[in-house]
């Protein structure tokens, strides 16, 4: 399985890796992206069934990063070559089309293309042409595309499509790992900072409108070096996962005002912490959360300030939306999303064992 360190990707791989462990199933995690830090090394390395192979290539969505990506993809064919996997699970595009000896499974989690549309309001310009062209190669020769979500399967088929098979699988997270302490009058938001997506400056703009204190983790500097800063939020930084936890476990609301999230593993975490949510309206929030959350325009400050207000000013509100949120959460957990991808790869594994034996039977007679 590929992985990068500079995002989601991380936490959903590390949640995969973890349920399927408790499958009687091994992981080879090759990271890229950013070298690995000392506590992912160290999450990582207390999973029994998970071995690390840490590197720093570039993302395909990075600065010029095809020198590095084809570099990359001979580093992960020579590592299919000493672990011999019976499957290769990639989290990224461009690698797909690498010529693989076992079935690979490529789960799409977001793209330049359809980000762009949703936070630039255009289609991406002639710079990322490269770029869709690879990530097309990749997921047309994988033997099969995930999603987590509906919507987001549906921006791949119309940038990359068509695919050869594709399913939606839910991201799913251990709710074990969160608490809901009694609630404090403080909201919460966190993830990529610099990523325009989450869309958090306009949580920025309305903060010092509203009576309780909002904070803000995450990183706030961007691969490329330039970094972002708030005027309103209270930063806390990038947080351990315990931190983490711990800040959601105290925070009544949880705000994400996202203009493009293709699932959202953070509201997700504030749910399963007793955390009222409020989100933007891209379809894949509205598909993940139904009924159970407060949905605000990405480019509306005031219905997001008067969302906030009369949550905070109204304690019976809030708290029905934190259960509902909870409710739903519980379709969402590591179990589930296991046992969708352990199905799907046996699938996959027997397709192409049975194509092998017909292939060397053909030859033989």
């Amino acid at each position: 399985m590929t992985a990068d360190t500079v995002g989601g990707v991380w936490t959903y791989a590390l949640e995969l890796a973890r349920a399927l462990g408790r499958h009687g199933v091994a992981v080879s995690l090759a990271t890229m992206g950013a070298p690995i830090r000392p506590e992912q090394r160290a999450e990582a390395e207390a999973m029994p069934n998970l071995t690390l192979y840490p590197s720093a290539f570039k993302l395909e969505w990075m600065e010029s990063p095809w020198e590095e990506v084809a570099r990359a993809g001979e580093w992960l064919l020579d590592l299919e070559g000493q672990i011999q996997p019976d499957l290769i699970h990639l989290n990224g595009y461009a690698h797909g089309a690498l010529p693989w000896k076992a079935p690979v499974l490529v789960t799409g989690h977001s793209c330049v293309l359809s980000w762009w549309r949703s936070v630039k309001g255009e289609e991406a310009p002639a710079a990322w042409d490269r770029y869709r062209e690879a990530v097309s190669r990749g997921l047309q020769k994988a033997d099969c595309v995930v999603a987590p979500t509906g919507a987001m399967l549906a921006e791949l088929r119309k940038y990359y499509g068509p695919l050869r098979r594709d399913r939606v699988i839910p991201n799913g997270r251990e709710a074990s790992f969160f608490t809901a302490h009694p609630k404090e009058p403080l909201i919460f938001t966190a993830g990529r900072l610099w990523d325009e997506a989450k869309n958090v400056a306009l949580l920025d703009r309305i903060a010092h409108d509203l009576p309780w204190p909002v904070f803000v983790a995450g990183e706030s500097r961007h691969p490329d070096g330039k970094e972002v800063a708030f005027n309103a939020l209270r930063p806390l930084g990038r947080l351990s996962a315990a931190a983490l936890a711990g800040w959601l476990s105290r925070a009544a609301i949880y705000v994400l005002p996202a203009r493009y999230e293709p699932f959202g593993l953070a509201p997700l975490e504030a749910a399963l912490s007793g955390c009222a949510l409020v989100l933007g309206d891209p379809p894949s929030l509205r598909e993940v959360w139904g009924e159970a959350a407060l949905f605000v325009p990405p480019d509306d400050p005031e219905a997001l300030r008067a969302v906030l207000r009369r949550l905070i000013d109204d304690p019976l509100l809030r708290e029905s939306i934190a259960c509902r949120a909870r409710a739903q959460a519980d379709r969402y957990t590591s179990d589930r999303m296991a046992a969708g991808y352990l199905m799907l790869y046996q699938k996959m594994i027997n397709e192409q064992e049975a194509f092998t034996c017909g292939s060397s039977s053909s030859i033989t007679h």
